[in-house]
């Protein structure tokens, strides 16, 4: 055999020790799913998630201002078909003045009533809702299958790039060892 293979066997070397490590690490998170679950579960909950910004968000006036013209549509369907068909004696009271006058003290009262409303029940939901056991549910009931899949897509260029690289590093190890040889030999 020749001694200017060495550095592609140290490539084949270099590219086979990085293949069995990445399957290796692909299969521990199969065998971690449980604590992968609940860790991403507590990193979720705590970094990524916050009841506070989506309170802050929702509540936004400019939020608001635009549900008013819906809330609008729904009060005048509201005043003008459904409380005269279930109360027949205000169809002869409720004009069209009436009924703008009362959509406009309505409308006055949601638009400082829904940031309350907002606030109160997300701080229910925020109550009732675990977001570190709902996440690590989610990935928990992932098969093995999906999360490797799953890592092949996100980080599978990177994936490929390692075990190139560790044939270049091999390659280049190769080269070395070859450069010796020669070197000593003579």
């Amino acid at each position: 055999m020749s001694i200017y293979f060495i550095p592609f066997l140290a490539a084949l070397t270099g590219w086979l020790v990085n293949k069995i490590t990445i399957l290796f690490l692909l299969r521990s998170f199969s065998g971690r799913q449980q604590q992968l679950a609940i860790q991403t579960g507590e990193f979720v909950a705590t970094q990524l998630f916050s009841f506070d910004d989506i309170r802050h968000k929702l509540a936004d006036p400019e939020k608001i201002k635009s549900i008013i013209p819906v809330v609008e549509v729904h009060m005048d369907t509201f005043l003008r078909e459904k409380l005269p068909e279930a109360m027949p004696v205000f169809k002869m009271f409720i004009g069209d003045s009436i009924i703008q006058q009362v959509k406009k003290v309505l409308v006055t009262e949601l638009d400082n009533m829904f940031p309350q409303i907002i606030d109160q029940y997300l701080q229910n939901a925020q109550k009732e809702l675990d977001v570190r056991a709902l996440v690590s549910q989610k990935i928990t009931a992932l098969s093995a299958g999906q999360i490797k899949t799953l890592l092949k897509t996100t980080v599978g260029r990177e994936l490929r790039l390692a075990e190139l690289g560790g044939a270049a590093f091999g390659f280049l190890i190769g080269l070395l060892q070859l450069w010796i040889a020669l070197h000593h030999s003579n």
